[in-house]
Formats: C-alpha cells, structure tokens, sequence
C-alpha cells in the first residue's frame, strides 16, 4: 500500500513539475533549434560544423555574461537616488564593457574565419538575428492563439 502512495505522489510532482516546464522555455530545445537554424542557413558542412559550433558556444557564454552586466548598469541607472559621479562612473564601465564586446566579437571572427568561408563568417550575424526574429514571432503567434498563458 505504501508503495502505491508513494507511487502516485511521485507521478503527481513530476507531472505538475512538468505542466511548469511548459511555461518557461526550455533551454536545451531552443539551442538545438539555434544549431539547426544556423547549420542549414550557413549551409555548414559537418566538418565546418564541428570545429564551429564550440567557438560559438564558448563565444556565446562570454558575450551573455557582458551583456548580463551591461543589464545591471542599465537597472542602477534608472534609480533616482544616484549621485553623477557614480552616473560618470558607471558610463565609463559601460563603455568599457562595450569595448569588451567589440574585441571579443574581433576575436570570434578571426577563430571562426578559419572554421568558415568569409562569406559564411559575414552571414552568421545575420543568420543569429533571423533566428531570434523566428523566435518573437513564433511566441507572438503562441500569444494571440493562447491569450490566458
């Protein structure tokens, strides 16, 4: 008997765990769909993709991290209570951050020149934008279908 009660509370969280994961985007399915997306519109042969893709993924991490700081310089701006010496101060680091950016992309292209053609290294962009577009729209759709999620 216990273990049916135990059974059926285990079924019960996985499924209301589950019916939550829907929700929120599962991470895993948007990178595969990020591969696929890029693979096929850069037109990556295996051999191109498998030197690729771990440049982009370590390029990826690093540039989120900058961009998750340059977010919270943007959120202490918007407070009201900061002085201008600290508004100059955190200028100068967003601008610094920003160069980081800059030398870092400098950086990613001259790696993924040699994985790429040119032609494909100048696409990327592009193609990366596109797919993030594809996924607005995707979720603007899902919106107006489901307006109550």
């Amino acid at each position: 008997m216990k273990k049916w009660i135990i059974i059926v509370l285990l079924v019960g969280f996985s499924l209301n765990g589950y019916g939550q994961r829907e929700r929120s985007i599962d991470r895993e399915k948007l990178d595969a769909a990020r591969v696929a997306f890029i693979t096929n519109r850069l037109s990556l042969t295996p051999d191109q993709a498998e030197r690729f893709w771990p440049l982009f993924n370590e390029y990826q991490e690093s540039r989120e991290e900058l961009m998750w700081d340059l977010r919270g310089i943007s959120k202490k701006g918007e407070e009201e209570s900061i002085s201008n010496a600290e508004a100059s101060q955190m200028i100068e680091q967003r601008f610094s951050l920003q160069q980081e950016l800059l030398n870092q992309e400098k950086e990613f292209m001259e790696k993924v020149s040699v994985a790429l053609t040119p032609v494909q290294a100048l696409q990327l962009n592009e193609a990366n934008r596109d797919f993030t577009r594809h996924i607005y729209r995707m979720q603007r759709r899902n919106r107006e279908k489901n307006p109550r999620e």
